[in-house]
């Protein structure tokens, strides 16, 4: 039994809340009591008493989108739009490079950034999602795999029926994994056939997972759908049995009046991504809009390798401010709305909101703690405006998974763990050197 006695708890739920002097009871993997401070060292007096004064205690962040092997190829296509990103650097590198040893070492340096920045839930894209599952199984992160559609072949698999194939057989061989769940991930409108979809949607209907696609990232996307088709990307999807409740949007950047209030009739969730759409001048996300038709915003950071960084807490303060800007509405998604995307937001797209996502009795204990009494933070009248709009991912101090304490004083916990990091870190200088080969021939 353990409980955690930050200065002040942001639950989540119910929405806007901070509590002062509370404690926050863990029994094994479980949040088991919610109250204030000396009530709970009067009702579990063995407790173990873990005490963080200055410190703001929050659910664990959830990181909606991202693709985590692409960590090994951060820097390789700075300043190129995503046509040409996509193109000219990171197609021919994948398939230059893909096999299990990329994915497993890029995931791993991922999974170590991302566990430092306060995240200890990500959906993930990509491709060999076993190798994704191993490198967060081996720092304890959780982790939603993606099972891929797309037409083309890779190292991976020839095409959508092997992708779905082995996609799905490893859901079956990871149903007991209690770290891991499932989305199915159609990459994006321009790569995947309707016949696919379709096959998508079947699956949707008896498996209930999640949809994770690329919907309308650039305004090239859409005109371009429509100008080959007659037909915008989203209404395609819509067509084939797509919108839903299941379905995260990513990015969702170009949408009109019509198919945000088509996103929100349907329950559909949004995937922000907001430096990522900033970097490859994809546009700015009409996410005031979505938020005031209801729709369920969550927040990601994308790959590395679009973003740079795996840094959730800086992409929620960007997502804040650019909503706040391009509304001119300064009321925009403010502090404790933004708390909300990074958290339940992002679970409930995922079907985890029962699990993860707030501070409630009978949850999974997975509670990040932030630092806020350095000068930079100083003083502090509202911890959650405090965390959004002046704190960052160093401040992050303590992290629990299931009850599993992964980061204590900002180190990671395991020596095994820290090894094998320490191993992949080496590695990366390989593959540094590969890549440069790659990109420099002769």
């Amino acid at each position: 039994m353990l409980l955690i006695e930050p200065e002040w708890i942001a639950p989540v739920v119910p929405s806007g809340t901070v509590l002062k002097q509370h404690s926050v009871v863990v029994r094994d993997e479980r949040i088991v009591d919610l109250l204030p401070r000396e009530q709970a060292r009067a009702r579990y007096p063995q407790a173990i008493r873990t005490e963080l004064p200055g410190h703001l205690l929050v659910p664990g962040l959830v990181n909606l989108h991202t693709h985590a092997a692409m960590s090994l190829l951060r820097g390789t296509g700075d300043d190129l739009a995503l046509q040409a990103w996509l193109e000219s650097r990171i197609w021919p590198l994948e398939g230059r490079l893909m096999s299990p040893q990329f994915v497993f070492d890029g995931s791993l340096l991922a999974c170590a950034e991302m566990l430092l920045g306060g995240i200890t839930c990500f959906n993930d894209m990509y491709f060999f999602p076993e190798e994704v599952a191993q490198a967060a199984g081996t720092l304890g992160l959780r982790a939603c795999l993606g099972i891929i559609t797309l037409e083309f072949p890779s190292a991976y698999g020839s095409g959508p029926d092997e992708y779905l194939r082995k996609g799905l057989e490893l859901r079956d061989r990871l149903r007991d994994d209690p770290l891991i769940s499932f989305c199915l991930a159609p990459h994006a409108p321009y790569t995947v056939s309707d016949q696919s979809f379709s096959r998508v949607a079947r699956l949707v209907g008896e498996l209930g997972l999640p949809v994770h696609c690329h919907v309308h990232e650039t305004l090239h996307e859409v005109t371009d759908a429509k100008a080959k088709t007659g037909e915008r990307p989203l209404a395609r999807l819509m067509r084939l049995g797509i919108v839903g409740p299941e379905l995260i949007a990513v990015h969702a950047v170009h949408l009109d009046d019509a198919e945000i209030r088509m996103l929100a009739e349907h329950g559909a969730s949004v995937a922000h991504c907001p430096h990522s759409n900033l970097k490859l001048g994809s546009g700015i996300a009409r996410t005031s809009r979505m938020l005031q038709e209801g729709i369920n915003v969550g927040i990601g950071t994308d790959g590395s390798a679009s973003n740079n960084r795996l840094n959730l807490l800086a992409e929620g303060r960007t997502a804040a401010l650019l909503a706040k800007g391009a509304s001119g509405d300064a009321a925009a998604w403010p502090a404790h709305a933004v708390l909300e995307s990074l958290t339940i937001a992002g679970a409930r797209a995922l079907g985890l909101a029962d699990s993860i996502g707030s501070i409630e009795p009978g949850k999974q204990a997975d509670l990040v703690a932030f630092e806020l009494s350095g000068p930079e933070l100083s003083p502090v009248f509202d911890p959650v405006s405090q965390l959004i709009y002046a704190a960052g991912r160093e401040h992050l101090r303590e992290s629990w998974i299931a009850g599993q304490h992964v980061v204590h004083k900002r180190q990671m916990q395991g020596d095994a763990r820290n090894a094998k990091l320490a191993e992949v870190v080496a590695r990366s200088r390989l593959w540094q050197n590969r890549i440069g080969e790659i990109l420099s021939p002769g």
